[in-house]
């Protein structure tokens, strides 16, 4: 694909076609990796339920353990611990993929201990969480999942401030930007937009990934700029500017709140129907009520179940707001050249698709397909050039 417009427009910029090529030959793959985690995931856990592994594990905790709470812990860390192996052979696929489309640096070493600090993490929140929503389905059987909703959501806030504070940093060297030019130029920006920062910082993507991003992490006193340093290295000021407009669209726009608010609809609707269901199966498979511990797989069924019919509904509504997110970006930058020319370098760079197929694209993403997003910025040139010359 030629990215060319005439007139003053941006300038001739072509993506790589070996790129796209590769790019292609890796979503082949990682469509099937997906998959694959899918039907792992779904006869997983219906081994627990169909096998007696549930039924087993909770009665040998009844006998061995008195405390409910601690029987909860027990019994999720079996449960959790028993899938990260199952699927344990996926991620290293997935490592090897990465390898073998120079996507990643990492040693499998390198990879194991990211892996193990990910697992760790996710079960200090999982364990959080499913104490507390089988407190409710314990105590208020009939409107636990209104409470979950709730809880979940405020866990949702809390994780958001806290995330550029406690989370990154285990994974990434945080470091205050050190070119005073560019600091001054995207707080310049940030300020045009009436976005609040605590800085610009930098994380040092380059020691896992060769793949680029920015974002604008936090909420309130914790909002700040990051740029992974991989994009520096390859990006110039102004594409660099023109990715920043992009991510401070979200603040102008409101859609950190405006999604966090849609994902509660959505999981109160899923919580609601799980409800409905689960207190049907249990009495269908003999369970001791919404609360009967050993139910578990039937509650992680019903969830997971609804996240992916649900899916294509949020991604919608994602694309749509990066769409927007876009348009405020050439709006406020101005600059159709910077915006095209570091799309393409993120096309080639990430090894994104310019043409992904439909269901691909309705099932999986949040974004616009990146070559979606090179029309928008040459399509907005052809109609805004004119007006901005005084031509119209």
């Amino acid at each position: 694909m030629t990215v060319r417009t005439s007139d003053g427009g941006c300038a001739a910029t072509s993506v790589d076609p070996e790129r796209q090529e590769r790019a292609a030959a890796y979503a082949r793959a990682r469509y099937g990796l997906i998959a694959a985690y899918g039907i792992a995931t779904t006869l997983y856990v219906i081994l627990w339920l169909v096998s007696g592994l549930s039924r087993g594990l909770n009665a040998a905790l009844l006998e061995w353990v008195g405390p409910r709470p601690v029987r909860v812990a027990a019994y999720l860390l079996v449960f959790g611990l028993g899938y990260a192996l199952v699927v344990l052979p996926l991620d290293y696929l997935g490592h090897l993929l990465s390898r073998r489309y120079n996507l990643s640096v990492q040693s499998t070493l390198q990879w194991l201990g990211d892996l193990v600090k990910a697992g760790l993490l996710s079960a200090a929140f999982g364990l959080l969480v499913g104490e507390a929503v089988y407190f409710l389905l314990e105590q208020a059987p009939r409107v636990w999942w209104l409470w979950s909703g709730a809880l979940l959501f405020l866990f949702d806030v809390l994780l958001a401030n806290v995330a550029p504070l406690i989370v990154v940093p285990l994974f990434f060297d945080v470091k205050p930007l050190t070119d005073p030019a560019l600091v001054e130029r995207l707080t310049r920006l940030a300020g045009r937009a009436g976005a609040f920062v605590r800085g610009v910082f930098t994380v040092d993507f380059s020691r896992r990934t060769t793949a680029a991003n920015a974002a604008l992490m936090g909420l309130g006193n914790t909002r700040r700029i990051v740029l992974a340093d991989t994009l520096l290295s390859t990006h110039t000021p102004a594409e660099v500017e023109v990715v920043l407009a992009h991510e401070l669209a979200h603040h102008v726009h409101g859609d950190i709140w405006k999604s966090m608010c849609l994902s509660a609809a959505v999981l109160w609707s899923g919580l609601l129907l799980t409800a409905q269901w689960l207190a049907w199966a249990v009495a269908r498979w003999g369970f001791d009520g919404v609360g009967d511990l050993a139910a578990f797989p039937l509650l992680a069924l019903s969830l997971g179940g609804f996240y992916v019919l649900s899916s294509p509904l949020t991604n919608a509504y994602s694309r749509w707001r990066e769409g927007l997110a876009d348009r405020y970006a050439l709006r406020l930058t101005g600059n159709c050249a910077a915006f095209v020319s570091s799309m393409v370098k993120l096309a080639d760079q990430n090894l994104s698709q310019l043409e992904p197929p439909r269901w691909a694209v309705w099932l999986l993403f949040g974004h616009p397909p990146i070559g979606e997003r090179i029309r928008l910025g040459q399509r907005w040139e052809r109609e805004s050039g004119p007006a901005r010359r005084g031509l119209s």
